[in-house]
């Protein structure tokens, strides 16, 4: 019989080497996909939405805009504000509080490059001007700072010029949304008007005194490079891109959770933390993890797309618990794919895996030489089998051989030694590699 080498080579069944990793493509990048699809909230549901394609498109443009702003507003105003939390759909689009209270609401709105002007009589307007009535206690005097935040541009002589934050006039302000209401005769917005004519005029004035108006305001597109902009001190050297996208991932499953009600708001200080964090990851002694756990019907899909690989064979052979296998698998793909991501991004370098997978091997040889030696010579399978799950388990569950000091994700060093053991590198019944050679012999039949 031929060595090991020369039947998997035979059979086509090696190993991809891992110098081929650095040069293949993103497939499995599934961490840096911005709010991957089974992460996207239903739009349609939370509020609203057109049933027409534009419309949802639009509307989930908007969604999207809010999301990213609400970032960029963290990432300019948290030095000043680190008791301040921020907050999605909650108060409004999205909101500044302390201590349980309002401080600012914030309506956004996002408009197609093409779409002109924002007079004061737009429905854009009176939507707003009717949120804020129906949600601020104005009658309390404690009127939180009121901001609408849009693409558009304001119509010269409109009370909506006069509130820009730039030669700001709350009294003329009010003076033209007021002729405005009492002017228009569009129907969509006439229970908004009224309401308004209809404010106690200290209510009114309170109200118009509290907005700002952010007109001209940055579009989806270009929130992306602001955000790089407020992080240019805090972005990694030749990482910068892989840096936002471990950002952007944890703020769009941050921004799930508050659409969704698990989360009601965000800390300031949470995020500067988590940028902290991700900035620690790209220091020398340690590495940013790229792969999620997938979820529970990826890893149905895993476990089928690889339920036959000699890893989980491996495991069979020493009576591997189903879940195990199941968990062994995930931990399998993400290790790979981990590995492939690193070497694209110039994180790690071969030599520093080759090391690893070395010292892995060592601590396997040694396990392994232990238990054999106590294993009896007449040793039957039942014996043979429980040998290897004990090895198994213990390698499994050991920590200690890190690729980097202060890397210390179990599912690494896990998938790594099941990388190992699907090409023979390593085993864990007595007999592995027997029985890997009649494995390939049989598959090559």
């Amino acid at each position: 019989m031929g060595s090991l080498h020369d039947l998997k080579s035979e059979c086509h069944l090696s190993a991809i080497p891992i110098s081929s990793w650095a040069m293949s493509e993103r497939d499995a990048k599934v961490a840096l996909v911005p709010i991957p699809t089974r992460h996207r909230p239903n739009l349609g549901q939370t509020r609203g939405m057109s049933d027409s394609p534009h419309g949802a498109a639009a509307s989930a443009v908007g969604y999207l805009y809010q999301v990213k702003w609400a970032l960029l507003e963290v990432l300019r105003r948290a030095h000043d504000r680190p008791d301040h939390a921020i907050s999605l759909e909650k108060l409004d689009d999205v909101a500044w509080e302390a201590r349980g209270l309002p401080r600012e609401l914030l309506q956004l709105k996002h408009h197609e490059a093409s779409s002109g002007s924002i007079s004061d009589k737009s429905d854009d307007v009176w939507r707003t001007l009717r949120a804020w009535m129906d949600s601020v206690d104005l009658a309390s005097g404690e009127v939180p700072d009121l901001y609408l935040i849009t693409t558009q541009s304001a119509a010269v002589g409109s009370g909506l010029e006069a509130l820009r934050l730039s030669e700001r006039n709350s009294e003329i302000a009010e003076t033209r949304l007021l002729q405005a209401a009492e002017g228009s005769i569009a129907q969509g917005t006439k229970a908004s008007r009224d309401l308004f004519i209809a404010l106690d005029p200290e209510d009114r004035n309170r109200l118009v005194d509290s907005i700002y108006v952010l007109d001209g305001a940055p579009r989806i597109e270009d929130v992306d490079l602001l955000v790089r902009q407020e992080l240019v001190f805090a972005l990694p050297h030749d990482h910068e891109d892989t840096f936002l996208d471990l950002l952007w991932a944890w703020w769009f499953s941050v921004a799930l959770d508050m659409l969704q009600g698990r989360r009601t708001a965000v800390r300031a200080t949470d995020v500067t933390a988590k940028i902290s964090d991700l900035r620690d990851d790209f220091s020398r002694d340690r590495l940013p993890t790229l792969v999620p756990t997938p979820s529970g019907d990826e890893e149905s899909e895993l476990t089928a797309a690889h339920s036959d690989r000699v890893f989980v064979h491996q495991m069979r052979w020493v009576n591997a618990p189903q879940r195990i296998l199941e968990k062994a698998i995930v931990d399998y793909y993400r290790a790979v794919t981990q590995t492939r991501l690193w070497l694209e991004d110039d994180l790690i370098g071969l030599h520093e895996l080759e090391e690893f997978e070395l010292r892995l091997k060592d601590e396997w040889e040694r396990e392994m030489a232990w238990r054999l030696a106590d294993l009896p010579r007449n040793a039957d399978e039942a014996q043979r089998a429980s040998l290897g799950r004990e090895l198994l388990h213990a390698l499994l569950n050991q920590t200690a051989v890190r690729v980097r000091e202060r890397y210390d994700e179990p599912f690494f060093h896990r998938g790594k030694y099941h990388e190992m053991a699907d090409v023979g590198e390593v085993g864990w019944h007595p007999d592995f590699e027997d029985r890997i050679s009649d494995l390939l012999l049989r598959g090559a039949s």
